[in-house]
Parts: C-alpha cells; structure tokens; sequence
C-alpha cells in the first residue's frame, strides 16, 4: 500500500509540476494565457494518464475513466476549462512569482472540479451498467431458491423465524418439495439457537465454533446452499420473508444480485427504527461514498438475493466478516460489472438488536478502509461468474 501511494504522490506531482513549469516558461515567454495554458495541460495529461493506468491504479475500478477516452477527456476538458479560467482571472502580469502562484491557484480548482466531475460520471456509468440484466439460465441447483438466515442467540424466536419463512415465502413460491431450502447460520451462540433451529424444521442448519459476525455466518450459510437463488435476511424478520419472491423474480429475470433499500420511494416502513439507529444508517451510507462508485441508497439493508454462481463468487473472494461485508459485496459488484437492481421493502423493525450504533460504526469505518486499501492493492481476485466483465 505504500509503495503504491508513493507511486501516485511521484506521479501526481511530477504531473503537477509539469502543468505548472510549463504553463510559466510559456507565460514569462510572452505566450498567451489560453495557449500556453492548454500546451501545459496537454503536456501534464500526457505524461500521467499512462502511468497512472499502468502502475499506480492498475487494478483499482475508480479508473474506469482513465480507460474510457469519452470519459476520461469529458473529464480533463472540464477541469482544463476551470485551470483556464481561474488563471485568466488571477493572472496579474507581474513577476515569476505571480504567475507561479496564480498557476498554482488554478490548479487547484480544476483538481477540485475533476474530482467531482468524474466521481458524477462515474455514478451515472455504474449505475447504467447495472441497470441491464443478462438473461441467460440460472445455475444448476437442487432448489429454486435457498435463504439463509444468520443466527446470534436467536434460541427463543429461531424457530418463529423458520416457521415464518416456510409458510410466508413457501406459500408465494408454490408447493413443489423443491422450491424452498432454509439454511439457518448459528454465529458461535452460547444457547441453544442451532438446536431450536433444527427441531423448527431448518433444511441446513451450520454452526460456527465462535460468534465471527454477520459477514462470516452469511458466507458459511452461501458455502452449504443448494439454490439456483440464494437470498439472505436477518433472523429477527425485519423484513416479511414473503417480499424475498420479490427479489426472486428479478434474479430469475437476469439481475446478478438485487438488494433491498430502505430509502426507495416506493418503501413502507410500519415500525420506525429509533433515532440514533436510523441516524447512524444514514451516516454510514455517507461514509460508503468514499469507497462505492455508484449512488446507492442503502447498502445495509438486511434482504439480498443473488443468482447462486454470483453469491459463490462474490462470499469467496469477500473478506470482512462484520457488518461492512454489504458494502464489500457492492464494491466487488462494481469491480466485476454485475448487474444490480435496488427495490423498494416492507420494514418491520425488530425492538432486539446486537447492533451498537457507535462501537460497530466505528469498526464499519475501519473496515471500508481496509476494502479500498485491498482495492488499490490489487488484492481482490478477477471475477469467475458467467457473464461478468475481467477487466477489473
């Protein structure tokens, strides 16, 4: 990770002084402002665009617009605008001195400018990718669709819960034996929330040896699932397991993966969530700006469903095991080009939570830095799911 910040400082800078020697020997040559602007900025753009695609951000999906020419210059004519307008406007015909700080002051707008402008044009690209599914035909699988249900000293409503998605969601995928697996996770409980899962009737019932989080039940539970789908939700039901047949037909209908928000327009909420937890969610969804590329209302939402390679792939190369795995598996989404789609759910909050809203917010935080650091690395695998894009 050092080595690689080094690199982009080494090349960053070398650009910038580029931009800015150039754009003064020009100026103090008696060039015009326009011109000897655009020769620096075509000279700078020239020597970095290169180098930071083939050794700062080879493997990094925020360079997207570097590999695409329509975005990359809709990007750089941007921010060569502003560098020529902030400069026009401050430039005093003086001394070495003025025209080295009044560059320098224009570079730094159009630093800022570039910034926003791609990140805007990434979330828009992102996001029309996502938006188109590929039909092609589910995965092999012994079930139509499997959930799973990670569990934490769930013993006196686990069974509830299974009855719950047995009858709810079974009556909305038909009667066929094999239309429905329930796969209960029990995240190293010190009661009895594995036994009373299987006495409930669970197809799978995995227990982990200790409590790893939800990340670590929710891939244990991916790794034993037998479903062409592969849905999971919370054992306390925030959401009616009925809705999971919504995701369903979407994943059946050629989305890779289809996550549930809780900020749709379209969502009814009929027990609110209490004020820090709602308010930490909130902050949370900010903070994954800084990692995700597409505009996403809720990354946390516990009710995903996933085509069954897609899930295997997306668990297998995941690395968190706490509650930011979500915004992992968004990231890696993106990193693999899969297809998305965000639906509207029916929010029943549960009044039991294992969540702190300071102390796991912390920890979130920590853990999304630690997904763009293994991003920048290079440290997350090529995709192996049909159909999705390798160049990463």
């Amino acid at each position: 990770m050092r080595t690689r910040l080094r690199r982009f400082a080494a090349v960053g800078i070398t650009a910038t002084a580029i931009d800015i020697g150039v754009a003064v020997v020009l100026l103090r040559r008696g060039w015009a402002v326009p011109a000897a602007d655009l020769v620096a900025l075509a000279a700078a753009a020239t020597f970095a665009r290169p180098l930071h695609r083939a050794i700062t951000l080879r493997d990094d999906p925020f360079t997207r617009w570097m590999r695409s020419p329509a975005m990359f210059a809709a990007v750089v004519t941007t921010a060569g605008l502003v560098d020529l307008l902030v400069l026009s406007w401050v430039r005093i015909d003086g001394t070495l001195t003025d025209d080295l700080l009044a560059k320098a002051t224009a570079v730094a707008a159009a630093a800022i400018v570039r910034a926003v402008a791609y990140r805007s044009l990434l979330f828009r690209v992102v996001r029309r990718e996502q938006e188109h599914p590929v039909a092609r035909p589910l995965p092999d699988g012994t079930h139509r669709l499997t959930v799973v249900l990670p569990a934490y000293r769930e013993a006196d409503r686990i069974g509830d819960t299974v009855a719950r998605v047995r009858s709810e969601l079974g009556a909305r995928l038909g009667d066929a034996p094999d239309a429905l697996q329930i796969v209960v996770v029990d995240d190293g409980s010190d009661d009895d929330t594995s036994g009373a899962a299987a006495a409930a009737g669970a197809d799978v019932v995995v227990r982990l040896k200790e409590n790893s989080g939800k990340g670590a039940a929710v891939r244990a539970g991916v790794a034993t699932a037998t479903g062409r789908a592969i849905a999971f939700t919370d054992a306390d039901l925030a959401y009616s397991p009925a809705q999971i047949a919504d995701l369903l037909t979407l994943v059946e209908d050629g989305y890779d993966m289809v996550v549930g928000s809780r900020r749709h327009t379209d969502t009814r909420t009929l027990v609110a969530a209490g004020r820090l937890r709602e308010a930490g969610g909130r902050l949370v969804n900010l903070a994954t700006h800084a990692l995700l590329l597409g505009q996403y209302h809720d990354t946390q939402c516990g009710l995903k469903a996933f085509r069954a390679d897609a899930a295997r792939a997306l668990f297998d190369a995941s690395r968190l095991d706490g509650f930011a795995f979500d915004v992992e598996l968004f990231h890696l989404a993106e990193r693999w080009r899969l297809s998305l789609a965000e639906v509207p759910v029916e929010v029943e909050h549960s009044d039991r939570s294992t969540v702190s809203a300071l102390s796991d917010g912390l920890r979130m935080v920590t853990d999304l830095i630690r997904v763009r650091q293994a991003a920048r690395r290079g440290d997350y695998p090529n995709p192996t799911q049909p159909g999705a894009d390798t160049d990463g």
